[in-house]
């Protein structure tokens, strides 16, 4: 059985940098390093959108130069994750309704399929450790704790997916969650004290019976009624 890496990809052996969005990093491959820590901030709702990554004082919160900064930022404008204004300047994209349903429903196939795979695969501890992710969500929902349930969604959402041992499709995916990640900080945004439902716990029994039809089935429900607060935000048409 496969052991499950929880965690996205990280720097190794980045340290604490003076604020909660970016952590300092040391070392070699900086351009790979800054790419790595920008890809994650998005996918992990630090982000929000609209909001301006303007270059020397990025820079100076990862605690390297400027160049490798700007060839990872460059790197991140090619993956459509990230866009450049008239003055250069990285910006994170505000997108429309009609990419948030494309995004949502790529999402849906790719995850879905993911969760049918993993559930062939997954192990006892496997599914543990879902479920302890799914417990940290609930915890930090019933704090108001929002960008602690943000990340514990994304971690249980990838943890799955790993299962599957598709890096391809993980890859892909990876993709998606840097351009809807930043969206997804709004999630909480309109009504807080009504966070939205998912089929986590679905999910969970669907592995625990090795029924790849009810993962799938759970993991739709998920993106697609977690994420319904979200069209509020967009003007119908």
């Amino acid at each position: 059985m496969s052991t499950m890496n929880t965690m996205p990809p990280r720097p190794p052996e980045a340290e604490p940098g003076p604020d909660a969005t970016f952590r300092r990093i040391s070392r070699d491959s900086l351009s790979e390093r800054a790419y790595q820590e920008i890809r994650a901030a998005l996918m992990l709702s630090r982000l929000k959108p609209g909001e301006k990554l303007l270059l020397r004082p990025l820079a100076a919160r990862l605690g390297i130069s400027a160049t490798p900064v700007r060839e990872a930022l460059l790197r991140l404008v090619s993956e459509q994750a990230l866009q450049m204004d008239e003055r250069g300047t990285a910006v994170v994209p505000r997108i429309d309704r009609a990419r948030f349903l494309e995004i949502r429903a790529l999402r849906c196939t790719l995850e879905g399929q993911a969760g049918a795979a993993a559930a062939a695969k997954a192990g006892a501890a496997d599914i543990a450790a879902l479920a302890a992710l799914h417990d940290r969500l609930v915890e930090a929902e019933a704090r108001q704790d929002y960008a602690a349930a943000l990340q514990a969604n994304e971690q249980f959402h990838f943890g799955l997916c790993r299962l599957a041992e598709m890096p391809v499709l993980l890859g892909l995916l990876e993709i998606l969650w840097m351009q809807c990640g930043p969206l997804l900080s709004q999630l909480y945004a309109g009504a807080p004290e009504n966070p939205p439902q998912h089929g986590h716990l679905q999910a969970l029994e669907g592995l625990r019976r090795r029924d790849g039809a009810m993962v799938r089935a759970a993991v739709l429900r998920d993106i697609e009624e977690g994420g319904r607060p979200l069209l509020d935000f967009f003007p119908e048409g």
